[in-house]
């Protein structure tokens, strides 16, 4: 068996599980505080995979990602100048009416990016570190909470160990550092799959130009299920359609597809084209996901967990990323907090963020319903409206944009939330009509 020789005299090591985008990412504040960093990853690098295997949901970056990039110098000359703003829902009727609902006040905006260009873009970050080494076809088959010590399967059978002061698990909803979690008594984990799947589909250019407005966030709700697109650099969509899975399972021919779509999104046809759809829709089955919750994120001063290995949601919030994002400049605040003594940082974090990424995770399925079914309806869509004409005069307090564009604790959004849900059920937001040619002075 071989060992690593990662431990030095002089400085901390830590060891990131996980080379995805929280873990590259955590790879760099941790290398900019000056620990020795080594970052192990399973699958090989995706800068040289010819194929990049995993999810390839276009993301949104949003203020709390943002926040977190800008921290170690990430935020404008790679990121935003590679990602398409988009100012607005745009929402699709089954008529083919098209409804603009903005995301906040004038100038704000999300960016669309492509997950595995961003991922590569953190990995390179990382690497520029002297103090940080990336391992890839390393895959974690066992650590120790006690001594810190990391057991690694190797292509071609072979074993490496290493030691590091501390673990930090970013390795993904299914994380195998995780698993060592879940033989400790009063660790809390429950995991819950939703009835829909999703499948992707690309929409082209026309004549070299989208196909669509590019600087919206495109959704077809349609109740039961839905389709959104997201722009990307090369003037494609990437449509997703969710839906449950027994509805996938009784399309099976290409005519069947092409049925389905004149019945539920008609005007998607043209922007896609029947002879993509139909071959597309079998390119790959529909894909599951869960939401993952789970308590605490440590064990002792030795491993914390972080990103999706931490709190998976479902992708109806546009916040996965930007929750993991906001991981890694939480427990940074907490070092500066604590000078950097894990014994009080890592119990410190978890107090500090389960409540956070619970509620976030709350959030996401409560827009999973939403973005299939209240989308849907007029009045939706007029109290969106109404409530960005109140924050003209107000600052971001409506809980939407609380969570889109502010560091606002995400568990006092779902209060601001439920408070505001109770004004709208009780008709006063209606009330606020009557002033609107004097101006709106609700505020919410």
């Amino acid at each position: 068996m071989e060992e690593s020789a990662l431990r030095r005299e002089d400085k901390k090591v830590v060891a990131v599980v996980g080379a995805g985008l929280v873990g590259a990412l955590n790879a760099c504040f941790f290398a900019k505080r000056g620990f020795e960093v080594e970052v192990f990853e399973t699958r090989e690098d995706i800068r040289k995979a010819k194929v990049v295997k995993g999810r390839s949901i276009n993301l949104a970056l949003s203020h709390r990602g943002r926040t977190a990039l800008k921290h170690v110098g990430m935020e404008d000359k790679q990121i935003v100048s590679k990602g398409i703003p988009m100012n607005a829902r745009m929402i699709h009727s089954l008529s083919g009416k098209q409804s603009p609902i903005p995301y906040g006040k004038k100038g704000q905006y999300i960016l669309s990016v492509d997950r595995a260009n961003l991922n590569k873009e953190l990995l390179t970050a990382a690497e520029t570190y002297p103090n940080t080494k990336l391992n890839f076809d390393h895959k974690l088959q066992d650590w120790s909470a006690e001594t810190g010590l990391m057991t690694f399967a190797r292509p071609h059978g072979s074993k490496t160990q290493t030691q590091a002061d501390l673990i930090v698990g970013c390795d993904g909803a299914f994380s195998a550092v995780r698993k060592q979690f879940l033989r400790r008594s009063r660790f809390n984990y429950s995991q819950t799959y939703i009835p829909h799947g999703y499948m992707e589909l690309t929409m082209r250019p026309r004549n070299g130009e989208f196909a669509m407005k590019p600087n919206y966030l495109h959704i077809w709700p349609r109740n039961t299920f839905m389709m959104i697109a997201l722009p990307n650099l090369d003037k494609t969509f990437t449509c997703t359609l969710f839906m449950p899975f027994e509805e996938f399972e009784k399309i099976s021919t290409g005519d069947e597809v092409i049925e389905f779509f004149q019945k539920y999104f008609p005007d998607a046809i043209p922007l896609i084209g029947a002879a993509t759809l139909r071959r597309d829709y079998f390119r790959l089955p529909a894909q599951a996901m869960v939401s993952v919750k789970c308590s605490p994120y440590h064990i002792g001063d030795k491993c914390v967990l972080m990103g999706d290995a931490a709190h998976a949601v479902v992708p109806f919030y546009g916040q996965g990323m930007n929750a993991g994002f906001e991981d890694c400049i939480v427990f940074d605040e907490i070092m500066n907090q604590f000078n950097e003594d894990f014994s009080a940082v890592l119990p410190e974090y978890s107090r500090v963020r389960v409540p956070d990424d619970h509620a976030i995770a709350d959030l996401a399925m409560y827009n999973y319903v939403e973005d299939k079914n209240y989308n849907n309806s007029y009045f939706f869509v007029f109290i969106n409206t109404l409530i960005q004409q109140t924050e003209k005069i107000g600052k971001n307090n409506h809980f939407d944009n609380m969570v889109t564009f502010t560091r606002t604790r995400y568990h006092v959004a779902v209060e601001r939330w439920h408070w505001q849900d109770k004004v709208i059920n009780r008709g006063l937001l209606l009330g606020a009509v009557g002033a609107a040619a004097g101006g709106f002075y609700l505020l919410i």
